[in-house]
């Protein structure tokens, strides 16, 4: 397929291996188990989802263990083209489930994170239990149920800081607080989590990040959020009651969102890549349908407001990677328009892809609303992606402050 061409253009060869890895792993186990299984993902009981044959797959071909150091035995990658590799696996992924890619990613985002800024002596210790257990997930805790996106527009003022607290009492912190909306929060074996430490100081220098084991006592999951899509991502929701974290488990004392950067700005490449993923499968399954099923004595794609859907998708969907690739290649160069280029094609890509879902399903007809087609969950899977990593209006206004930092970037209270 055409669409396939570009995909193709410009990657390394590690990339282009990586990706044919990833795409066999998608077509033989994800994509079956997806459409054979279909009411797996409406299960109530988040722990009989997925079966844990599909994440030891992919533990076996070394796509669980990406960002996790190599000296740990993670999978090695190139840092020249790291972005991009992991831009088109998580696309990958996501073309067979956006859940299930929302899962690796997290992994692979907060094991870059914790190589980046963890000490020493918590690298050795928690990076190998990662590598060793196919089951182990990682999650990374900001949002909280008054905030999250809103507070990155950002306005570094007392009242946008965390109403999650940490209190240094010995040599231990104290938290307490609670998070929403945290991918792989109901499963999670570690978690990164942010709370205020210098109350009213601004939130880029009053927050610290700490490594927090799930069975540390204080800790509660408190309920699987029941998303609309994605619905193995298993997003949850975490209660924390005066719990106790050894002082040297704190990652980032009071600079933590500044030196998260690593994990943020590749962040929003990577929420667009998995979005175009689903774009993708959409656009893939419905040039299939309207190239075989007959309406009108003719197949669908041979009706002219047909062809002219189609075209509109794959003009889309080529507009979203094409800024997708410019992302990557500032993000690389360190270019001074990178983050404003990663939160376009994050904004960008979640309207275009959503537009490419309802595409496909209105041109499947009465099969495009039916559970068991499979259609109806790219348009599911779209519409979850309007609301990750900042809502689109929250994205809007990172974009203008970034272009604008002397006007749009100055706190929005009465004009000096």
């Amino acid at each position: 397929m055409l669409l396939d061409e570009m995909v193709d253009r410009g990657l390394s060869e590690e990339t282009r291996m990586m990706r044919d890895v990833t795409r066999k792993f998608a077509n033989e186990h994800v994509i079956p188990f997806t459409r054979q299984n279909w009411q797996a993902e409406w299960n109530m009981n988040p722990d009989q989802r997925l079966p844990r044959k599909i994440l030891e797959v992919a533990d076996a071909i070394g796509i669980r263990t990406l960002g996790v150091p190599e000296e740990f035995g993670g999978t090695p990658l190139d840092p020249k083209t790291e972005t991009q590799t992991f831009a088109v696996i998580s696309e990958e992924i996501s073309r067979g489930d956006c859940g299930l890619a929302e899962k690796m990613v997290q992994i692979w985002k907060v094991s870059v994170l914790l190589r980046n800024i963890a000490p020493r002596h918590l690298q050795e210790k928690w990076f190998p239990e990662v590598v060793k257990d196919p089951t182990f997930l990682l999650s990374h805790c900001l949002t909280e149920p008054r905030g999250a996106s809103d507070r990155w527009l950002p306005y570094d003022v007392p009242e946008a800081m965390m109403h999650t607290k940490a209190v240094l009492k010995g040599d231990q912190w104290v938290i307490n607080g609670r998070k929403q909306f945290i991918t792989n929060g109901y499963d999670a074996k570690l978690y990164i989590v942010y709370a205020t430490t210098k109350p009213g100081a601004g939130i880029t220098k009053g927050t610290s990040s700490f490594l927090v084991p799930r069975d540390t006592p204080g800790l509660t999951v408190q309920r699987c959020n029941e998303t609309l899509g994605g619905r193995y991502m298993n997003n949850g929701e975490i209660v924390f009651e005066d719990m106790a974290v050894p002082k040297d488990h704190c990652l980032a004392q009071d600079d933590a969102m500044k030196r998260a950067g690593v994990y943020f700005r590749p962040g929003k490449i990577i929420v667009a890549a998995k979005n175009l993923g689903v774009g993708m499968a959409a656009f893939e399954r419905t040039a299939d349908y309207v190239q075989n099923y007959v309406q009108g004595g003719r197949i669908l794609i041979k009706h002219q407001a047909v062809a002219a859907r189609l075209a509109d998708m794959a003009t889309g969907l080529n507009a979203v990677r094409a800024l997708l690739n410019e992302a990557i290649r500032a993000l690389d160069a360190g270019a001074h328009d990178a983050e404003v280029l990663c939160n376009q094609v994050k904004m960008f890509g979640s309207e275009e892809i959503f537009k490419v879902t309802k595409n496909a399903m209105e041109l499947h007809g009465g099969n495009g609303v039916m559970l068991d087609f499979g259609v109806e969950r790219f348009l599911r899977g779209a519409a979850l992606f309007l609301h990750r990593d900042a809502t689109v209006d929250i994205g809007r206004f990172k974009i203008v402050k970034g272009m604008f930092p002397r006007t749009a970037g100055v706190y929005a209270g009465p004009e000096r």
